[in-house]
């Protein structure tokens, strides 16, 4: 990338809503727009992102590409983050990586826009999108606190406004607004000098690295934070808790990271499975018993029938659970 002084990059993080979100945001960007674009929005594993680079390369004047590994990145072209692959930026070059799942997701939108911050500081513009929960909040947190640019849609605008509210909330958002007048805005920030230049935090820098697979070691992540009796809901392991401010996130020593609500909604999830376990396992006992029963001498006292009467209770008390988990989980989605 061009090291003139004007040279930005821009980092966009997307989730529920951000197909729509994202066209609408492209088609303002000019044929000479002077910064590369990255973009991750949340998708499963099992789709490949082709229909939306078909939707960005039809919405905007600009290229959209796949990004690939150790691909050399040039202004006025966008680069969308695989699926089930971190997205990170290096020196002039796109990193690709397998790495931990972030608040549930990979690509993640924290570890794209943690790396810009380390490697460009004041050169990177963040912008986050329509989204639930809070992806992102961390990751902005690290740009701004690298000298660069934090943008956040306005709630009012967003589909679903969890993720820009809670940047607003925990980093102070540098402009908020409507998608509408944010490609007039980019233009008029890659006109201006940069913002001051800040030195990379120790925590941000091992954080990156972690992402990266360079480290992910006990020692490196006890030095973000301190041990909690919790468990990391995506490999069992110990987790640390670290504290942004207000916000509060955890990581697990092989490179697991939640916020705290995400992984409140982790855990939600896996006490649903837990309970659906226990749900089949009791009325496939109850059965068994039924059956039992039904060949006991008529005459016998009956304990199994007692029994069978007995997982009814537990089956009802289980299934009570489950709905309200289902309710729980929705307040959390």
């Amino acid at each position: 990338m061009n090291q003139n002084k004007n040279s930005m990059l821009i980092v966009i993080g997307a989730s529920a809503g951000g197909m729509a979100a994202l066209k609408k945001l492209v088609a303002q960007l000019p044929k000479d727009f002077s910064a590369p674009v990255f973009i991750v929005t949340h998708m499963s594993a099992d789709v490949t992102g082709d229909v939306l680079v078909k939707v960005l390369n039809e919405s905007s004047h600009l290229p959209c590409v796949h990004a690939h590994n150790k691909q050399t990145f040039k202004v006025g072209t966008m680069y969308l983050a695989p699926s089930d692959q971190h997205m990170l930026i290096a020196k002039g070059e796109i990193l690709i990586t397998k790495g931990a799942r972030e608040n549930r997701s990979r690509p993640a939108i924290d570890p794209l826009f943690r790396s810009a911050a380390v490697t460009y500081g004041n050169r990177v513009i963040g912008i986050i999108l329509t989204g639930y929960l809070d992806d992102g909040t961390s990751g902005m947190m690290a740009i701004k606190r690298c000298g660069g640019v934090c943008i956040a849609q306005d709630p009012e605008d967003a589909s679903y406004p969890d993720m820009p509210q809670s940047v607003i909330a925990n980093v102070g958002a540098d402009y908020c607004l409507p998608i509408a007048e944010m490609g007039a805005l980019l233009t008029d920030l890659l006109r201006r000098e940069l913002p001051e230049s800040k030195p990379v935090p120790e925590d941000i820098m091992i954080e990156a690295k972690i992402a990266q697979r360079v480290l992910s070691d006990l020692p490196s992540v006890e030095t973000l934070g301190d041990q909690v009796p919790y468990n990391c809901p995506d490999c069992g392991g110990v987790l640390w808790q670290m504290k942004e401010g207000e916000l509060l996130r955890y990581r697990c020593h092989t490179g697991h990271a939640f916020t705290a609500s995400v992984l409140l909604a982790q855990q939600t999830v896996k006490i649903e499975e837990t309970l659906w376990v226990a749900l089949r396992m009791f009325e496939e006992r109850q059965n068994l018993l039924v059956t039992m029963s039904k060949n006991e001498s008529k005459h016998a006292p009956s304990s199994v029938t007692q029994r069978a009467k007995d997982s009814q209770i537990h089956i009802d008390r289980i299934r009570a659970m489950l709905k309200a988990t289902d309710q729980d989980s929705h307040g959390t989605a």
